[in-house]
């Protein structure tokens, strides 16, 4: 075993102890002055390893051999953890991964954020399995259905998956026995030729499921029995819907949809509000814990019935229906057009009075607000992994509000925008950590900033 003060060579064993996890689950082993990854790693583990790749500022490692194994380390209930890149630490205990999750959070506030504040908490979920009411199955160029491998395209066949709804497996196995019985093909991304790419399964908190198959055509063969086998599998089924997606890349979703059977959307209700749901439009995987972050980020609003709130990527308004009904007047903006329509719609339905949405992309919506000269009172922001542009929250600056909510899911694009916005006079003063995603490494947070004294800058 070499543990000598000299450069890590590719395929040596070494023995070092697990000091933490990077942003992508990984465990970090320091030898030699060198940052190694591991993967399946547990903080605080002695372990033997074999190094599998030099790069320039870091190595990748492989476990060989544990010699002294954490108390944390559970045995994976999943048969497919490892193969499948859906999941990252089904080898944690839950405490651990929370643990895990609040570091990651609090690490980017503090290292790339460079904000003097505390992780008050981060809120785990009372149920981690089965909690995910999106779910989308890649078909692979054989015809297997499953997920993808980690960093990779290869589709690994899955029977079940633990994070999915059981009714979720058994609508996309019954696409596949219609696949196989009426031999359909599958799409190929390397010739562009095949039919089937995706399935996708939109479930509700009452156990009724939306299916959207995703084919590289405008037709599908046997439609009738299609819709015929997923009703048999799923019986609450409220429709089928063909998504038409003739474009290479990786983008599942095309523009076009047509209705096979039943109708082309569901209702939900979250936060004590009905919800109209596309398949396009935004909402949050896991709907117990989007209530519990909904209520993290009202408490950081601090609303008192009388302030104007507008609501960036408001989605089909989930988060903006929430705050109208604590806000003088609510404003929500979004950028997918039926995301917008639903939206609408959610409102009057459930009767909120005091909101308006727009649609269009965060930049020229706060640009044109800004230049309207609103001014709110509060600001609340969910983008998407990538995080805030430059643009977007230089015109929120220039309205002023007193507060904004920033409700992340990507911790590291989250310090980087605290940053940003410190720039401008906003300073982070909470933060709290939410466990959205059970078993993997993501983490959403919800970071309060408020606005410092001009004169005291």
């Amino acid at each position: 075993m070499e543990n000598l003060r000299q450069p890590l060579q590719k395929g040596k064993l070494y023995t070092g102890t697990v000091e933490a996890y990077s942003s992508e689950g990984l465990g970090i082993v320091r030898l030699n002055g060198a940052v190694v990854f591991v993967p399946q790693a547990v903080r605080g583990e002695t372990m033997d390893l074999r190094i599998t790749k030099v790069m320039k500022s870091s190595c990748a490692g492989e476990i060989v051999k544990i010699r002294a194994p954490s108390p944390e380390r559970v045995k994976p209930e999943c048969p497919y953890f490892g193969r499948c890149g859906g999941c990252d630490f089904q080898h944690l205990s839950y405490p651990e991964e929370l643990r895990a999750k609040r570091q990651r959070v609090q690490d980017a506030l503090t290292r790339l954020g460079g904000a003097d504040i505390q992780v008050e908490e981060i809120l785990g979920a009372r149920e981690p399995a089965r909690y995910r009411n999106k779910s989308q199955y890649p078909v692979g160029a054989d015809g297997s259905i499953g997920f993808y491998r980690s960093r990779s395209h290869q589709v690994v066949p899955i029977d079940r998956c633990l994070i999915q709804p059981e009714v979720s497996d058994r609508t996309a196995r019954a696409v596949g026995d219609w696949m196989h019985r009426y031999k359909i093909s599958a799409y190929d991304e390397s010739t562009g030729k095949g039919l089937m790419r995706h399935i996708y399964v939109r479930v509700n908190a009452a156990g009724e499921s939306l299916c959207c198959v995703i084919a590289n055509g405008k037709q599908l063969p046997r439609e009738p029995e299609l819709a015929a086998l997923i009703q048999a599998a799923a019986p609450k089924t409220v429709g089928v819907v063909l998504n038409t997606n003739t474009r290479p890349g990786n983008v599942i979703l095309g523009d076009k949809y047509r209705v096979i059977w039943g109708r082309d959307f569901l209702m939900d209700t979250l936060c004590g509000l009905e919800f109209k749901l596309s398949v396009p439009s935004f909402y949050q995987v896991n709907r117990a814990q989007a209530e519990v972050l909904y209520g993290k980020a009202l408490e950081f609003a601090g609303l008192t019935g009388r302030e104007t709130v507008l609501d960036l990527y408001c989605g089909t308004g989930t988060i903006t229906l929430c705050l109208a009904r604590q806000a003088g007047r609510a404003i929500g903006a979004e950028i997918v057009p039926p995301a917008v329509a639903d939206a609408r719609e959610n409102a009057v339905r459930n009767g909120v009075k005091n909101v308006e949405f727009f649609c269009g992309d965060a930049a020229s919506v706060a640009a044109r607000l800004e230049t309207e000269g609103l001014r709110p009172d509060v600001v609340t922001v969910d983008p998407p992994r990538k995080g805030l542009s430059p643009e977007v929250i230089s015109s929120i600056a220039g309205m002023g509000p007193q507060r904004v909510v920033y409700v992340s899911c990507d911790p590291g694009t989250l310090g980087r925008d605290v940053k940003i916005f410190a720039g401008f006079g906003y300073r982070a003063d909470r933060a709290c950590a939410v466990d959205m995603f059970p078993g993997t490494r993501h983490v959403e947070a919800v970071v309060l900033l408020s606005k410092r004294d001009s004169s005291k800058i």
